[in-house]
């Protein structure tokens, strides 16, 4: 099994930390966010991890070469030249990720993610599995009684977009994005067909093409999230990890 970090982002909501170091290595009780979430990759028996860099990358290599890899296979997807937001920065990585599925995680997502039941639930002709959880927000994703997406919505603005022009609103499950995914190898295929280049958010692609692929969504019973976003909240990260831990 591999994993793909999506850790190439400037960090601006974390200034002025990330003025001096990317938001990987923003630290959470005495480790960076990295190290977070490659150990929890780690448990889970992920053992093959590509990173994406940008915002000051080579610190984000030095770090986990100095760790030899915590003895993982962990490669590189440079986006120097350009960030390419998540679905792009999916594609660029293709080199590295095809042939085999793969999970995505946030770097700056901590959460008590069972990834090993996240994974063991997923159906196999979803092409995408989006972890998702019943928390207020003002945007989210919109599934079928099969839990199967079919579009998205941001309530305060009103804003509906959908593949289906006849979509029933009232008959959706509304379900906020958790920041993490399971791919199927076959994404990459699924890029082509749509043609798919350069940067473009994965959400976009899913929300356009949901008719077309089948893309689920998951929920764990007990689910917790937080996400590290500004410096203020580092405190509280500091004891949501500790709570997550116990």
């Amino acid at each position: 099994m591999q994993a793909m970090v999506f850790a190439a982002g400037m960090g601006t909501r974390l200034r002025p930390l990330t003025d001096t170091m990317p938001k990987a290595l923003v630290e959470v009780a005495g480790k960076p966010l990295l190290y977070h979430v490659l150990m929890k990759l780690k448990a889970a028996g992920i053992r093959r991890v590509v990173i994406n860099v940008h915002h000051f990358p080579d610190q984000i290599i030095s770090y986990v070469q100095d760790h030899d890899s915590f003895g993982m296979d962990i490669r590189f997807s440079d986006e120097r030249d350009g960030l390419l937001e998540t679905g792009g920065g999916v594609l660029h990585a293709r080199p590295l990720l095809e042939g085999g599925d793969f999970l995505v995680h946030n770097v700056d997502i901590l959460s008590n993610l069972d990834i090993a039941g996240f994974l063991a639930q997923r159906r196999p002709d979803a092409l995408s599995t989006v972890f998702v959880s019943e928390r207020e927000t003002a945007r989210y994703i919109l599934f079928d009684k099969d839990m199967r997406m079919v579009g998205w919505t941001n309530v305060k603005t009103g804003e509906l977009r959908t593949p289906y022009p006849d979509l029933d609103l009232s008959a959706c499950r509304k379900l906020a994005f958790a920041g993490m995914h399971f791919m199927s190898r076959n994404i990459f295929d699924a890029f082509d067909e749509t043609g798919c280049t350069g940067a473009f958010p994965i959400m976009d692609f899913y929300i356009r093409h949901c008719r077309e692929y089948p893309i689920y969504g998951f929920v764990q019973e007990g689910f917790r999230i937080m996400d590290v976003g500004k410096t203020a909240c580092l405190p509280e990260a500091e004891e949501f990890l500790r709570s997550i831990s116990t």
